[in-house]
Order: structure tokens, then sequence, then C-alpha cells
């Protein structure tokens, strides 16, 4: 007895349960492929962040000088200090300390600053809004030079432009940010009194400090925007391209800017958190509120617990941007989930 023909085409039918539509299998494959790609990163970030606490709990403590004496005044007896010390679990041993340090993080409880006689996490909460502005402004500073420039340089390769662009990036990479912070509060500040020289309040507060943190950033963003332009400029598409007459504008920066700035991607998220560590300098000179600004003050006063929660958190900052910042690549670039 033969099949039914109407059982059949509901069988085998674009909505049967034993068929389904090819792109969706393989998106679904892509999906796996990225999740697992994510899990391995975050697992990479767990040790990184195992490492960092480990790290920053011995460095604070095999550095000389007692933290407890500096809180003292120059007159404690012995048994104002070993009180101070018993108060603050520098009387236990350091496994002791470490153990309870981590058990009060994963508590939420970041210490406690005798310092500053706050809470931890209550200053790092009020100073790190004022770095990621500072930051932000920073990064929309060297994109806004390293774009034009690093086009400009590819477009015109092997022209006085390309020189130029070229020489203007080398300036950037080889200038120190003190020497540029105090060349810049000297003109516009001193001479010129446009700007105030530290502090922090309204836009004009963070230009000087903004474009400290700049400097260097579009130095790199220049170079790697200028190569991979190179790279793609010289692609059959982009060829074909003109050749059918479209504009040179929007061959630029639809088709050769897109696929350049795949790279730059990856600069850009390592640039932002390298923010952290380049305010250090930058906060401290105009005395900015953020976390570089409270971290040279904790460095300054040995207070350990604030010197450990900073790392700690400048770490994650760190480590989290990589793992978006990779997640960003793979999805742009379906070649890398594979790999």
């Amino acid at each position: 007895m033969g099949d039914n023909p109407a059982s059949v085409g509901r069988a085998s039918g674009p909505g049967s349960p034993d068929q389904e539509p090819e792109g969706a299998g393989a998106a679904r494959s892509d999906l796996r492929a990225l999740t697992g790609k994510v899990m391995r990163r975050v697992l990479q970030t767990l040790i990184v962040l195992f490492g960092i606490s480990v790290i920053a709990f011995a460095l604070v403590r095999l550095a000389p000088g007692n933290p407890a004496a500096l809180l003292m005044p120059v007159d404690a007896t012995a048994e104002q200090l070993a009180a101070m010390e018993a108060r603050m679990g520098l009387d236990q041993p350091a496994v002791v300390q470490y153990f309870r340090y981590v058990g009060n993080l994963v508590r939420g409880d970041f210490g406690y600053s005798y310092f500053y006689q706050q809470d931890v996490a209550t200053l790092i909460g009020r100073a790190l809004p004022n770095t990621a502005l500072l930051g932000f402004a920073a990064m929309l500073i060297s994109l806004g030079i390293a774009i034009p420039l690093g086009m400009l340089a590819a477009i015109k390769r092997g022209t006085v432009w390309d020189s130029m662009a070229m020489l203007a990036a080398l300036i950037g990479q080889s200038m120190s940010s003190v020497w540029l912070a105090v060349l810049l509060v000297l003109v516009f500040a001193v001479k010129l009194g446009w700007l105030p020289t530290s502090g922090s309040g309204g836009i004009e507060y963070i230009i000087l400090p903004a474009l400290c943190l700049a400097s260097q950033d579009y130095a790199l963003s220049t170079r790697m925007l200028r190569s991979g332009m190179i790279g793609a400029l010289g692609q059959d598409y982009i060829m074909a391209a003109r050749a059918r007459g479209i504009p040179k504008r929007r061959v630029h920066w639809q088709y050769a800017f897109k696929n350049a700035a795949l790279p730059l991607l990856t600069v850009v998220g390592s640039q932002i958190g390298g923010v952290l560590a380049g305010s250090l300098i930058v906060e401290r000179i105009f005395n900015w509120p953020g976390i570089g600004l409270l971290m040279a003050n904790a460095i300054a006063a040995r207070d350990f617990q604030l010197i450990q929660s900073i790392l700690l958190i400048s770490g994650l900052i760190y480590t989290v941007l990589a793992l978006v910042v990779d997640a960003l690549y793979t999805v742009l670039d379906k070649r890398i989930v594979a790999s």
C-alpha cells in the first residue's frame, strides 16, 4: 500500500520537526560557539581576578613600614600600637588575613579606610564616576583625532599628508604625560587664563586632564587605523566599488573604514582599561577627584584596605572590558567564532 501523499507532504514540509531552515541551524551553531568562547573568557577573568587579589594583598604587606603606626601619634605607646594592629586585623597571620579579606569581598564588604574614616566602597563609589567621565572625554578626544589622521594617512599614503599624520602620532606617543600636563597648565591656565589649573566642576575643569590622557591613546589608534585602512583599500571589493562609480567618500567610509575599524575596537577597549592606570598621574597633577587621586593618597597613607580594593576593582573593570570587546569582536567578525 502506497504512502498518503498528503501525509508525506506534511512530514517533509518546511514546518516539519524533522527539517529546519539551513540558516537556523547555522545560527544555533554560531550561538553555541560564541557562548562557549564567552564562558572560557569568563573563567579566565575569574582566574585573573584571583591572581590580582593575591598580588595586591602581598604587595601591600611586603612594602616597608607599619600601616598601623602611620595612623598613630608619634608618641603612641607599644600597647596603643598593638591595639590598633588588632583593630585593623594585622595581628593575625597573613593567610588568615587573606581569607578574611576574600570572605568579606564575597559578601560585598570592601573593608574600612582608617585614613579616611569611611567605608572603602563609599570612597570608590564616589571617585569611580569621576574617573569614568574623564576617561570618556579622553576617548572622545582620542578618536576625534585618530580617525581623521589614520584615514588621511592611509588614503594619502606615501605623500606629505601621510608623513605629517605619522609625525603627529609619533609626537603623541613620545610625550610624557607629566611634561604635557605642565605645558598645558603653563599655556592655557597661566599664560592665557582660559582654563583652571586643577579641581573639578564644570566642563572647563576636564579639558586639560582629558587632553593629557588622550595624548598617547590617539597615537596608537592612528597607526592601527592607518594599517587597517591600507589593507582594506587594497581589497578586490574596494576596486569593484570604485569601478562601479561609487563616490570615493562613500567607498572610504562605508566600505574601507567599516572593515578597518574592527582591529581598532580591540585597541579602544584596552585603552579604556588603561585610563585607570594613566589617571593615577594625571588626576594627581590636576587634583581630579577620581580613582587615580584616591589611589595616590592611599599609597601615601599606606591605607592597605583601600589600595587592595582599588587594585581589585581596576582589574575587574579591565578584564570585564576585555571580555565585552572580545564578545563584540566575535559578533562583528564571524570568522573568529570557530577559533
